[in-house]
C-alpha cells in the first residue's frame, strides 16, 4: 500500500484548494500533478521542442524534484530552479493540454509521479491518482460539485460577473470538459470504486478539509 492520500476531481471542484490544504494542515508534502504537465511544457518551450511530438529522450533529460522552498512550503523544482509564475502562465497552461494527450509524456510522468512515493506521507491531486498513478493508495477520495456551483466558483476565482447567462455559459462548457474526460481512451477522470465521493456543493473548503483530516487521523490511528 502506498503512503498517498489520492485527492482526484473534475476541474474546478475545489479539489486544488483542498489537496494544499490539507498537507498544510498535515505538514507533508503536496504534488499537484497539472504542475507536472506544465513543467514538462515549460521545458518543452524553453529547449524548442515541438510541443506536439515530445520524445522520450527529451522527458528523460528533465529533472522535476518537490522541496520546501525557504518558506517550508514544498514546490515543484524543474531542472534545479523553481519556475515560478512562469509555470502557471497561460502560454504554460496552453502548452500542457497538448502534452498532456501523448502517450510518452503521459508514461514518463507516471514513473515520476511513482517515485513520489516513500515512507511519508503524501498528498497527490489530479484525476487519475486513485485509478491509474496509486491504484494502491492508502486513502481516496473523490471530490465533485455540480456544475453549476463550479461554474460560480471559477467566475468568482477570475473576478467576473456572475450573471445568469454567463454563469449558465460556463456551467455548459464544465459540463462538456467532464463527459470528455470521462469518455477519453487514455486515464478517463472517474472514482476508484475504492474512493470516498465528497460532493462539496455549499460547502466552504475549510469544512472539507476538516472532514478529510479527521478520516486520515481515524485511518492511521487504526493502523
Amino acid at each position: 500500500m502506498s503512503n498517498v492520500i489520492a485527492i482526484d476531481g473534475p476541474a474546478a471542484s475545489g479539489k486544488s484548494t483542498a489537496a494544499r490544504l490539507l498537507a498544510e494542515r498535515l505538514n507533508i508534502a503536496y504534488v499537484n500533478t497539472g504542475s507536472l504537465y506544465r513543467a514538462v511544457a515549460l521545458a518543452a518551450r524553453r529547449a524548442g521542442q515541438e510541443m506536439s511530438a515530445l520524445s522520450p529522450e527529451f522527458l528523460n533529460t528533465l529533472k522535476l524534484e518537490y522541496v520546501p522552498d525557504q518558506s517550508g512550503r514544498y514546490e515543484l523544482e524543474l531542472d534545479g530552479s523553481f519556475p515560478g509564475a512562469e509555470l502557471r502562465s497561460a502560454e504554460t497552461a496552453s502548452g500542457a493540454s497538448l502534452v498532456a494527450t501523448q502517450p510518452a509524456v503521459r508514461d514518463y510522468l507516471l514513473g515520476v509521479q511513482r517515485s513520489f512515493a516513500g515512507e511519508k506521507l503524501i498528498v497527490m491531486e489530479g484525476r487519475d491518482i486513485g485509478t491509474v498513478i496509486f491504484p494502491d493508495a492508502r486513502y481516496k477520495f473523490f471530490i465533485t460539485a455540480t456544475p453549476e456551483e463550479r461554474a460560480r466558483r471559477r467566475l468568482a476565482q477570475s473576478g467576473e460577473v456572475t450573471d445568469g447567462a454567463t454563469l449558465a455559459e460556463v456551467a455548459k462548457a464544465i459540463a462538456e470538459r467532464d463527459r470528455q474526460d470521462s469518455e477519453r481512451r487514455i486515464a478517463p477522470l472517474k472514482p476508484a470504486p475504492d474512493a470516498e465521493l465528497i460532493d462539496t456543493t455549499g460547502f466552504a473548503v475549510g469544512e472539507v478539509v476538516d472532514y478529510i483530516v479527521k478520516k486520515v487521523q481515524a485511518g492511521t490511528e487504526e493502523k
